[in-house]
């Protein structure tokens, strides 16, 4: 029997609706939308098109965005006293560094100068260490939209094998951090992994987040588990081999439509919470 399918467009549907009405509530008390700063370093396309995907749903939300612009031969220091400005300017209640930057440039100096306050995406060790010791703050934006599709189809987590497959600071770690404070058994795996098709053999969750086409076999695939795909590769391309794992688990993501609407939904919603909380 072939897989469920977790709708990520569905369900973030629902969840852009219920933001909108929170950035409208919001609006007609502070006399302004929320507002969401996108930085972006460089030209790269794909990131470009990231971008203008993630202002073009801020303007259906009724999110204003400010677009910031630097080249592609921006200093760390340059870009952190950007960062630190927006940090501390009223008028925005969100930060999104698009990544990745470029490799002269200090990646994680740069997500640290975002304000604590202001970390929509979930990107800096203070949100990181919120989520790990289930403390109030913003989840990193795919873990968290991970958590909310498994919400939407009631898919249960306590007691069940979670195996995790990549480790990057705001996507592996921070969804077993999450998974972890649903009561799952978490298991990260890696590039050192001995024997990964084994460990993946015995979960009844599979988280695939490393950036490796098809990676994940789908004969690794106990039956009846849940397959989350994370991966986004060119054409379309997850992290799992789709058709093969769909004949055995029993839910399984979509690549393309099922983490990716997610992740921006939730980096939406984390706009309109900060800026609520700013008042």
């Amino acid at each position: 029997m072939a897989a469920r399918v977790l709708d990520g467009t569905a369900v973030s549907r629902s969840l852009l609706e219920s933001t909108a009405e929170r950035a409208r509530t919001f609006a007609d008390s502070a006399g302004r939308p929320p507002a969401l700063a996108t930085v972006l370093v460089g030209d790269d396309p794909a990131s470009r098109t990231y971008v203008k995907m993630k202002r073009s749903r801020c303007a259906r939300v009724g999110i204003a965005s400010r677009a910031v612009e630097l080249p592609a031969d921006t200093s760390t220091e340059r870009l952190v006293e950007e960062i630190a400005a927006l940090s501390a300017d009223p008028a925005v209640d969100g930060i999104l560094l698009q990544h990745p930057v470029p490799g002269q440039i200090d990646e994680r100096a740069a997500f640290e100068a975002i304000a604590p306050g202001k970390d929509v995406d979930g990107v800096t060790m203070h949100s990181f260490a919120a989520m790990a010791f289930g403390e109030p703050g913003f989840h990193s934006c795919t873990p968290g939209g991970i958590l909310r599709l498994l919400d939407a189809y009631d898919i249960g987590l306590a007691g069940r094998r979670a195996v995790v497959v990549g480790r990057s600071p705001i996507l592996g770690k921070p969804v077993g951090m999450l998974l972890l404070a649903r009561d799952a058994t978490v298991t990260y795996c890696h590039s050192r992994t001995v024997d990964l098709a084994e460990v993946v053999r015995e979960a009844d969750v599979v988280v695939a987040a490393v950036g490796r086409p098809e990676l994940v076999r789908g004969e690794w695939i106990k039956p009846g588990a849940v397959v989350v795909d994370a991966g986004y590769n060119p054409g379309n391309v997850g992290d799992v081999e789709y058709a093969a794992a769909a004949e055995r688990a029993g839910h399984i993501t979509p690549v393309p439509g099922g983490v990716g609407p997610m992740t921006i939904a939730l980096l939406l919603e984390q706009t309109v919470q900060a800026a609520e909380a700013k008042g």
